[in-house]
């Protein structure tokens, strides 16, 4: 059996892999054309065609793919073979520079929101060199970015890729600011806590609404759910565990950093963290983990549940989006650090980073809109739908000081100043965690929690990085341009931004009701509850501007995103009432009406076998089925009318009309199925129960 470090990465054309079966010459310009974005010249893409041909042929491989990432929310690929004929009627196993580069897949049939027409068929993919080509399932995958014909992005590689380009420019202006000449890069690194749940196969395969939707669209609260709080970090079951181990094993050869597993809060919820990479990497790997995932559950007889909010009552899935910002040279740009000039450049950052989720919040909550997240965010085990910034008490300390100009007590009676050496000195994890902070300072990184564990983080570090850049141009844009003392004008810009942007830190309780009204009456917060709600924001005009002047999105782009997430959003929930009235009607209403009549003709048989009994339980218990078979019957009729009512050519309307009416209408079904499943003899029941999927594992 192979160790875990011969095991790590033997499936990816890496660094390493590179260096032995390339020529230096190559190695160097491939290294150059990563590092700095030189072009890439045909020569040399042919040599590494030819080098990556031969290893994953070695390895197996008799296809490959352009990997790539369209707006369906999961990846494409479609498989070429290695196999060219042979002179004496065999074949060779070739493959070119040419196809190494450039692919061209149907376009037209991806969602594009408006960018191209059914008849306008031709789209590209192209190799994104900076990550690293991999073999799955006997295909080498060449991970790409997806274009259409006109060069509009289709995918959210190519967004994401723009937006890291980006903060890195207005990085290097602020860095130049503090005299450090030697960095060439910034990058923005994230770890990715991805929470699932695991069900038994068997059972998943008798629920409809776990097969069409990956929720439950119906279930009573079982008499055990997650009150003990014992299955947090508890024992993992031998099931679990076995799981756990080919999901490592699995992920280990894709060279991803699987680091932690354990279980979370709620029955039959578990979580597996990375260690963090560069981002564009890092969301290569995420997309790959659930994949995985999803896989080898299969071959254990079970069931992934990547969905937001899979079983009502329980804690919903995210996915914990640790995000920071390092330099080519190692050095942490949201890390205090141990100088005083590491800490002034620190705090500089750190406000840059506030003031990018204040005046960007909408963007932030728009980027992890979904039908799915609606039911998780503000729930008990996940943020509000109000964005704040937790810094814990010592930075907000320190700030308040810079702030008032007033004597900071953890280090200092001194004024603070952002001089040499009067800066405080603050140690790194001296703060508290905060599980209900949307966005928490973590002592070198900020967790952005809101991201749904079904979402590409793509989309929730595209915005980041958007908004920080934008911070940081500001930045730099006042400092280069003013006179006088480079310390009296720093300090004079983080006092200032403080203030201006104060508003969007909290460090207390995010569920509370007094803080939510605080948050949007006081302070002026945005408080966008739902995916309908959002999703406005990205049409700001101050928004587009800032997205088109960073080049991460062209307003084009902007518009498609805009109407695809919404007609996603339509279609998921429109697909979530079809299976409701189906399994209500199909599967639930003639289990209620079968018990009833069961229940009947006993009491019938009950008073002709002794006319003086009462039969008054039996009676009560019909009574109520009864009442409630017509209360669903009903329902599903009034869901049914509202499913009707959704074919507003609008897609804004059409989802404002699903927020407001069916949605409503969902939930009334719901309500009167789960009250009659509480009635209903187990026998009965026409599908597992909650009790049964959250500990049949």
């Amino acid at each position: 059996m192979s160790t875990v470090p011969e095991l790590f990465g033997s499936m990816v054309f890496d660094d390493k892999v590179m260096r032995a079966r390339l020529s230096a010459d190559i190695y160097h310009s491939l290294k150059d054309t990563i590092r700095q974005g030189k072009k890439l010249d045909l020569s040399v893409a042919n040599a590494v065609a030819d080098a990556m041909c031969a290893w994953a042929v070695e390895n197996g491989a008799t296809h490959f793919t352009h990997w790539f990432q369209p707006l369906t929310g999961i990846t494409a690929e479609k498989h070429d073979g290695f196999i060219s004929p042979a002179p004496d009627s065999h074949v060779i196993m070739k493959f070119s520079g040419k196809e190494l580069i450039t692919g061209e897949p149907d376009a037209s049939s991806f969602p594009s929101g408006g960018l191209r027409a059914t008849f306008e068929a031709r789209g590209y993919t192209a190799w994104d060199p900076t990550s690293y080509a991999f073999i799955k399932e006997k295909t080498l995958c060449i991970p790409t970015a997806f274009c259409s014909y006109g060069g509009e992005a289709l995918d959210k590689k190519t967004p994401l890729l723009r937006s890291m380009e980006a903060l890195n420019r207005e990085a290097l202006r602020v860095l130049r600011l503090f005299g450090n000449a030697d960095v060439k890069r910034v990058v923005t690194n994230v770890g990715p806590e991805q929470e699932y749940f695991l069900v038994d196969r068997e059972m998943y395969l008798k629920r409809k609404d776990l097969i069409y939707t990956g929720r439950t669209l119906f279930g009573a609260k079982p008499p055990k759910g997650q009150e003990l709080e014992d299955h947090y970090f508890g024992a993992i079951k031998p099931r679990v565990k076995a799981y756990m181990e080919e999901l490592n094993e699995e992920l280990w050869k894709l060279g991803i950093y699987a680091k932690t597993e354990h279980n979370e809060v709620a029955p039959g919820q578990h979580e597996l963290a990375p260690i963090f990479t560069v981002s564009n990497i890092a969301a290569d790997h995420n997309q790959l983990t659930m994949e995985v995932m999803k896989k080898v559950a299969r071959k254990h007889g079970l069931v992934c549940l990547l969905h937001e909010k899979p079983f009502a009552g329980v804690n919903g899935s995210g996915k914990h989006n640790n995000w920071s910002m390092s330099t080519d040279t190692g050095v942490n740009l949201l890390s205090p650090g141990d100088t005083p000039y590491e800490n002034a450049q620190f705090l500089l950052f750190l406000v840059a980073v506030i003031k990018a989720v204040d005046e960007y919040q909408g963007l932030l909550r728009l980027s992890v809109a979904s039908a799915g997240n609606d039911h998780r965010l503000g729930a008990n085990e996940a943020p509000p739908a109000v964005i704040s910034i937790f810094l814990g008490d010592e930075l907000s300390a320190v700030l308040d000081a810079i702030e008032t100009d007033s004597p900071y007590a953890g280090t200092s009676v001194r004024r603070i100043r952002l001089g040499a050496d009067v800066l405080p000195r603050f140690n790194r994890d001296a703060t508290d965690r905060n599980r209900t902070s949307p966005f928490a300072f973590t002592g070198n990184k900020f967790e952005f929690r809101m991201v749904g564990s079904n979402d590409s983080i793509s989309c929730a570090n595209i915005m980041i990085n958007a908004a920080v850049a934008e911070a940081l141009r500001q930045f730099a844009d006042e400092l280069e341009g003013a006179q006088g003392d480079f310390d009296e004008r720093l300090h004079a810009l983080i006092k200032k931004n403080i203030t201006a942007h104060k508003r969007i830190l909290f460090n207390g309780n995010g569920y509370d009701e007094a803080w939510i009204a605080e948050a949007t009456g006081k302070r002026g917060l945005l408080n966008l509850r739902t995916t309908p709600d959002a999703l406005q924001m990205v049409l700001v005009p101050e928004n587009i501007e800032m997205l088109e002047r960073h080049r991460v999105f062209s307003e084009a782009e902007i518009r498609s995103r805009y109407e695809i997430t919404l007609e996603n959003y339509v279609r998921t929930v429109r697909i979530e009432a079809l299976t409701m009235a189906d399994m209500a009607k199909k599967e639930i209403l003639p289990a209620v009406l079968r018990y009833a009549g069961d229940l009947a003709a006993g009491v019938n048989e009950k008073k002709k076998a002794a006319p003086a009994l009462s039969c008054r339980t039996d009676t009560k218990l019909l009574t109520k089925l009864s009442a409630l078979a017509d209360g669903i019957d009903g329902a599903v009729e009034n869901l049914e009318k509202s499913i009707d009512g959704c074919s507003d050519p609008d897609v804004t309307a059409e989802a404002f009309y699903i927020r407001d009416d069916l949605l409503n209408r969902m939930a009334e079904l719901r309500a009167l199925c789960d009250e009659a499943e509480t009635l209903t003899a187990a026998s009965y029941w026409p599908f597992p129960t909650y009790g049964d999927l959250l500990f049949g594992v």
